[in-house]
């Protein structure tokens, strides 16, 4: 949905539960214009996607987050200042589901810290 439009990313490096990659926006994207004019901000629902659609990509297949146990938005993500991003997901992965805590960083600043459970 936003993948490869509003965001791109690297291939993810797994090790085991453990998944990681980069994230680089488009700072000119159509969401920014109304999000806000002369002072983009990501969206937390943009960054909820962005999670959900790496995972997908990860695992092969659609998801849908059906419990989200916590979600906490730390800091502004502002394309422009933050065009690179890391995403740090640790899974748990069954054959019904998957649940993750995932995390949305760069060196300096916490931008989502994330647990819930996608099927």
């Amino acid at each position: 949905m936003l993948k490869d439009t509003f965001f791109s990313f690297t291939t993810s490096e797994t090790d085991g539960s453990f998944l990681k990659t980069i994230i680089t926006l488009n700072p000119a994207h159509d969401i920014f214009k109304g999000h806000f004019p002369g002072h983009p901000v990501v969206p937390g629902v943009c960054m909820m996607q962005m999670v959900k659609e790496v995972l997908e990509n990860n695992v092969s297949k659609k998801l849908l987050l059906v419990k989200a146990d916590n979600i906490k938005f730390l800091s502004f993500m502002d394309p422009n200042q933050h065009g690179q991003i890391e995403l740090e997901i640790k899974m748990n992965v069954t054959d019904d589901q998957i649940k993750a805590d995932a995390q949305l960083l760069n060196e300096k600043t916490m931008f989502l810290k994330f647990k819930g459970v996608f099927v």
